[in-house]
């Protein structure tokens, strides 16, 4: 243990103890911490999505989820290996396995977009430029609406000629990274325009994959940037190796899983090594998966079965003195996610300061604040094209899930804006005792 962090603690449940004002937390081992605040720094995406299989407990190999890697690694040489999976996680990982594997079969649902990250070794010269510039950069990241310090064109896809777009298409694919999708300020509001970058990518995946059919079943029939972006290191060209298979589970699903591999339609697919690269139960699922009650013993569990609600992804009426960093109803996971937590995390510690500097004990959401920026939340999600795609910004990875725009799509810097506004005039939207 170091001083004022304990490690290897799972907590279990947090209940708000009305009489004192106070946290109680419960660990795994029955530990007991009571606190007077209590920080949820819990993560967007960190509670492990296993998809429903019947079968996991009778197969006889080993199976991993990529949100739970081994430690040390793992040696996939001379194995037959299947991975359930096509989001990042599988994205990035394939490729690897692949190196290694004797046969690698990648079972997809849903085809991904992925731009290259075009890593590449990084002089002295330029590491130093770039730690000298490190004060302005960060300065850059909290000014525009991602959080990132790019390139961000404002011009409209189609306004310029078929080449001029594919142009800045090309260059944005050299240079690398999901800024791709910064190439021309419409993408992510225009039809027309995404179109146009769905067929550039298109034009990509088939003139890397050299069977066709695999090409064809590769190139997604979405919006590009409805779902987060992926990056990868060489994922395309990973399926013109001849030990790597592409198997369409979405017009064969998966029965089930057996000792002896995974029964997809009446096909065995024979392994050795299943990888699970299915992601994450986003935004909640880490929150959801304490017992977190508030007054009079009010379970946030229940509270969000239906539908999860904040106030600006800091804390939730009904739970007084909690706090959660990049929470639903905050950019979180459509922004760069250092500026973000950082943001969250200074924005608490200076409410907390004011609380103890004016001898409050305790702070919770108005109900009519939340349920104003809640509808703020949802008016912006559903603006724009990021809503038209089943994707976890809205919970559709995870079956039975309320749907609902998770994550606020009106930027950092607005973002920003509305947390400070709210602090400089007395925490408005919530209550002090």
């Amino acid at each position: 243990m170091l001083e004022g962090i304990e490690f290897n603690r799972k907590v279990e449940a947090a209940v708000f103890d009305d009489r004192s004002s106070a946290w109680v937390l419960t660990s795994s081992n029955g530990d007991v911490l009571t606190a007077r605040f209590c920080v949820m720094a819990t993560g967007c995406l960190s509670a492990p999505n296993w998809p429903p299989i019947d079968g996991y407990e009778d197969f006889g190999g080993e199976i991993l989820h990529t949100a739970l890697w081994p430690h040390d690694g793992f040696d996939f040489t001379g194995k037959r290996v299947a991975v359930i999976g096509t989001g990042s996680s599988g994205i990035q990982s394939i490729p690897q396995i692949a190196k290694q594997a004797d046969h690698l079969s990648v079972l997809q649902r849903t085809a991904n977009y992925s731009v290259p990250a075009q890593n590449r070794p990084l002089d002295d010269a330029y590491v130093a430029r770039a730690k000298a510039d490190y004060p302005a950069m960060r300065a850059r990241q909290k000014a525009t609406a991602s959080g990132i310090d790019g390139r961000f064109n404002t011009e409209s896809a189609m306004s310029v000629s078929e080449r001029e777009r594919n142009a800045e298409f090309e260059r944005r694919w050299q240079e690398g990274g999901i800024l791709f999708t910064a190439a021309f300020g419409d993408l992510m509001t225009d039809h027309a325009a995404n179109d146009a970058a769905v067929a550039f990518v298109h034009d990509k995946i088939r003139g890397t994959v050299k069977n066709q059919n695999v090409a064809n079943a590769l190139c997604p029939n979405n919006i590009i940037g409805g779902k987060r972006l992926c990056v990868d290191i060489g994922y395309f060209e990973t399926f013109n190796r001849p030990n790597v298979e592409l198997v369409d589970i979405r017009k064969t699903p998966i029965k089930h899983i057996n000792s002896s591999g995974i029964l997809v339609g009446d096909q065995q697919v024979g392994v050795d090594v299943i990888v699970v690269a299915t992601g994450f139960d986003a935004m909640t699922g880490a929150l959801m998966r304490i017992d977190i009650r508030g007054k009079n013993g009010a379970s946030l569990r229940e509270l969000w079965s239906t539908a999860p609600s904040s106030y600006l992804g800091i804390a939730m009426s009904g739970f007084p003195n909690l706090f959660t960093v990049t929470g639903p109803g905050s950019p979180s996971v459509l922004t760069n996610m250092i500026p973000s937590i950082e943001h969250g995390v200074e924005w608490i510690a200076d409410c907390i300061e004011h609380m103890r500097t004016h001898n409050h004990t305790e702070i919770e959401a108005d109900q009519d604040a939340q349920h104003a920026w809640w509808n703020h939340v949802q008016e912006v999600g559903m603006s724009g094209l990021k809503s038209k795609t089943d994707s976890w910004y809205l919970g559709a990875n995870i079956q039975g899930k309320p749907r609902v725009f998770l994550p606020y799509n009106g930027g950092l810097p607005a973002y920003r804006e509305k947390c400070e506004s709210i602090a400089a005039i007395g925490y408005a939207g919530f209550f002090l005792r």
